[in-house]
């Protein structure tokens, strides 16, 4: 009975969805919309359109979920199915600095082109102290929406999705070391954001005391 879908192992689920089931997908898109929703924010929180990237996400895995053969590896193939997603829409994005972007996650920029983001990058504007408050989730989210898009999506992809150093550089078609290298770039650059915000807020308390 379809009622039963939410007593189902994502395993189960699956094995479901591919006898083409769609009560079975209904509850593996429960499961899983939030995080897919999520992923693709921490990439590209700037995008107006997360909610419609995610409903293409779970679009491509109903129409390819046969293609599956180890249910267990679920997870990883949905990760793969957002990045592959992301990079189709950063190609398409009509900006120059998108294609720009799109060429430095693939490792098509001469290695020189990283020394543009050593630039440091304030979080505390006007209008973060607004929202920030003492919230040290949105203030760690505000330092991450900061970071370049060639230097985010690496460290999303390990920080928050749990990938290691070689499943980086195969989703983004770039060498082990260059990933190494740019999520070292970017924990630096987080690090000293967030220091730099929690000095300030020492020295803001220090003065109302």
């Amino acid at each position: 009975m379809a009622a039963s879908y939410n007593q189902r192992n994502d395993r189960d689920l699956i094995l479901a969805c591919q006898r083409r089931e769609p009560a079975a997908f209904e509850e593996l898109v429960k499961r899983h919309q939030k995080s897919v929703y999520s992923l693709l924010y921490q990439l590209a929180p700037e995008w107006p359109d997360i909610g419609d990237l995610s409903q293409e996400v779970f679009i491509r895995v109903w129409r390819s979920i046969n293609n599956l053969r180890n249910p267990v590896t679920f997870r990883s193939w949905l990760t793969k199915t957002v990045i592959s997603l992301f990079y189709e829409e950063l190609k398409t994005r009509p900006t120059g600095s998108k294609k720009k972007v799109f060429a430095a996650l693939q490792g098509e920029l001469d290695p020189a082109e990283d020394d543009c983001f050593d630039e440091e990058l304030e979080l505390e504007t006007e209008d973060d102290k607004n929202v920030l408050s003492d919230n040290p989730s949105l203030i760690v989210g505000m330092a991450m929406k900061k970071l370049p898009e060639v230097l985010r999506t690496p460290v999303v992809l390990r920080e928050l999705e749990g990938l290691n150093y070689e499943e980086i550089a195969i989703l983004t078609k770039t060498e082990v070391g260059t990933v190494k290298s740019r999520i070292a770039k970017a924990r630096g650059m987080l690090e000293r954001m967030l220091s730099n915000y929690l000095n300030n807020s020492v020295d803001q308390a220090e003065v109302k005391g």
